[in-house]
């Protein structure tokens, strides 16, 4: 990146005096955090945090189970992939994305050349414990969701492994915990200088 287009796309954090030099992609399993680490990870940074399920469903104005029930998966994923792509354009921040976005290969390969994708990794328990009670995840919708989750997490973890950075999550970590962890990574990879 030429040095004025990289110093044109920094921005210095208020609280911690850091600057993040490209997009922030969590990814991850449905559960693991990406919504609410992400969150206060931008808020920490003083950075944009954007949503890729919430601005695809803003853009169609219906809710993801609606897209899905109504145009299935295939026509979800396109859209996905669409959105994703305009929400990188818009600089460092940090980026959150549904659950299966990380798993087409056109997605790895634009984030790559935009942004960093971290992924927030969670065993199959842990993520249980915290989708369980949930009734807005589509691919959960079957009669055994434990065992859904866990195959769709056994199948996914390949694409997940490609992330550029891991971060580890275990049971009893704060989001504020996590926020850190994401930080030290970001940190150690110079994507926050």
């Amino acid at each position: 990146m030429p040095e004025e287009a990289g110093q044109a796309e920094r921005r210095v954090t208020a609280e911690t005096g850091l600057s993040l030099t490209r997009p922030v992609v969590l990814v991850g399993m449905m559960g693991c955090g990406k919504t609410a680490v992400g969150t206060a990870l931008a808020s920490r940074l003083n950075v944009p945090f954007r949503d890729t399920d919430e601005a695809l469903e803003s853009a169609a104005r219906m809710t993801i189970q609606e897209i899905f029930d109504r145009d299935g998966e295939a026509f979800f994923r396109a859209r996905e992939s669409e959105v994703l792509r305009r929400l990188l354009e818009q600089g460092p921040g940090i980026l959150s994305t549904g659950g299966g976005a990380f798993l087409r290969p056109e997605n790895r390969g634009v984030i790559g050349k935009s942004g960093v994708s971290v992924w927030l990794k969670a065993d199959g328990e842990l993520l249980w414990s915290r989708v369980k009670h949930r009734t807005t995840r589509p691919l959960l919708m079957t009669d055994d969701p434990k065992a859904t989750l866990l195959a769709l997490l056994a199948e996914r973890t390949d694409s997940y492994s490609e992330a550029s950075l891991t971060v580890q999550s275990v049971p009893g970590l704060s989001i504020a915990q996590m926020v850190d962890r994401v930080i030290a990574a970001l940190q150690d990879a110079a994507i926050l200088t």
